[in-house]
């Protein structure tokens, strides 16, 4: 009984051991290392469902890939470059804003202070100077040329 057993489990491998054969030599024959031929018909299916990208068709293209790849990134690099470049530009115009603002300031202070009244006022106040105002008009003197 148990040699029957035996057998019986003998045969069962045996028989799975074959199976295994046979649908190791299925794939074998229905696997190809080689992508294929695109039909020459196009359809939306193929396009959509990336038919169209073979290795074939890729690997005749890929200079044009890696130029496309090239300029998209200097693309953006200056992309990127001019925006820095914006913004310190925006920058430096609001500084030089406000110097324009603190310079229109200054001189109008300075202005102020320095009116004929502003000057005799502060004359005045001080009593140590001996400038005053002049009663008389100016002389206008003229000096021949030799």
């Amino acid at each position: 009984m148990e040699e029957e057993k035996i057998e019986q489990q003998e045969e069962k491998a045996l028989q799975e051991e074959e199976k295994l054969k046979e649908t190791l030599q299925k794939i074998r024959e229905t696997a190809s290392e080689e992508d294929p031929k695109p039909s020459s018909q196009l359809k939306l299916r193929t396009i959509l469902g990336g038919d169209l990208l073979t290795t074939e068709v890729v690997r005749s293209q890929i200079w044009l890939f890696v130029l496309i790849v090239f300029f998209s990134i200097i693309y953006v690099a200056f992309r990127y470059q001019c925006q820095q470049d914006m913004i310190a530009i925006d920058k430096l115009e609001l500084e030089l804003k406000d110097a324009k603002f603190k310079a229109l300031s200054s001189s109008s202070t300075l202005t102020e202070k320095c009116r004929e009244s502003h000057v005799l006022d502060f004359l005045k106040h001080n009593q140590d100077s001996l400038l005053h105002q002049a009663d008389q008009p100016p002389y206008i003197i003229n000096v021949p040329e030799e």
